[in-house]
């Protein structure tokens, strides 16, 4: 009767096993056919999202609120995370987040930020100003200053600042991506610590506000100020896509195929310009996916593996 009992147990966890598929990350998760059915997978609880609200680890050191610039009595403040018993100086990733110019909070990459000051980075989240209080030029200026502000505060932070990295989503994809190829324009005397970064990773950001789409669209259209009709060359001088050049960092980009918010267009743009510069592009193209699809379990998994293989590459822990 054992002896039955043992074999019956052995048959029950070799059918288990046989139906357990085993998930390799660094492959594209299966997408879905349209956005209907996406919406019902979320609806039913099938699609599984990260959690983005969470303590912190009692082993990671949070500087919570640093008030990083102050301008027209408006305190802009950022995060930086970090292992507490980190004792040397090592690379640092900023991220920036989205929300169509106007809107979203630092906090919103808790999970990126937690996962990657325990892999043993120091991580960062910046607040920018958004429209229709301020335009592009403030917003990239804003960046820029974060990323300067934590270069000149390295030491109390534990950062290498020869070694930064942004990443940014949707309207922050932008704007990291602004930062990366114009960086060099806004370097005071006064400030020699320039925004120049080692690497990008960019999420769905716009790269072209030229195009029909966007002159169309009203968070564009506040983005910039003026019309296109009254402003053209804003709108160029507003697009990542036109200041591509051999000079740029590497940059990684993700995109979907059923970004209703950004068409995946943009994304296959900025890989053909770098390409053609002669500067490093590493684009994921995920078949079956939107905007913000790496709140996805899944999708950011595969995201999370491919930025761990870019940030070893371009930004070397020591």
């Amino acid at each position: 009767m054992v002896n039955k009992s043992i074999a019956f147990l052995f048959i029950i966890i070799c059918l288990t096993a046989c139906k357990t598929k085993s998930i390799d990350v660094s492959e594209p998760p299966e997408g879905y056919t349209n956005n209907t059915t996406l919406k019902i997978a979320y609806a039913t609880g099938a699609l599984k999202l990260i959690e983005n609200e969470f303590p912190v680890p009692d082993d990671l050191k949070e500087h919570k609120d640093v008030i990083y610039k102050t301008i027209d009595s408006t305190h802009l403040k950022l995060d930086v995370y970090h292992s507490k018993t980190l004792a040397h100086n090592t690379p640092l990733i900023v991220f920036v987040h989205g929300g169509a110019w106007k809107k979203g909070d630092k906090k919103n990459y808790l999970r990126y930020l937690v996962d990657y000051a325990k892999k043993g980075y120091v991580t960062a989240t910046v607040q920018y100003r958004f429209t229709p209080k301020v335009t592009y030029r403030e917003m990239i200026q804003d960046v820029e200053d974060a990323i300067r502000w934590l270069k000149k505060n390295a030491k109390a932070y534990h950062i290498d600042h020869t070694k930064v990295a942004t990443v940014g989503g949707s309207a922050g994809g932008h704007l990291v991506l602004m930062n990366a190829f114009t960086n060099s324009s806004h370097t005071t005397a006064a400030d020699s610590l320039s925004s120049k970064v080692q690497a990008v990773v960019n999420f769905y950001g716009p790269t072209d506000l030229t195009t029909d789409y966007a002159r169309n669209n009203t968070s564009v259209t506040v983005l910039i100020g003026k019309s296109y009709t009254d402003a053209p060359e804003e709108y160029k001088e507003a697009s990542p896509l036109f200041f591509v050049s051999k000079q740029a960092p590497p940059i990684l980009t993700f995109h979907g195929t059923l970004d209703e918010l950004v068409p995946f267009e943009q994304a296959d743009w900025l890989h053909a310009a770098l390409k053609e510069a002669g500067a490093t592009s590493d684009y994921h193209l995920l078949e079956g996916w939107p905007h913000t699809m790496d709140a996805s379990v899944k999708v950011n998994a595969y995201a999370q593996y491919h930025m761990d293989k870019f940030f070893e590459k371009y930004i070397p822990k020591p």
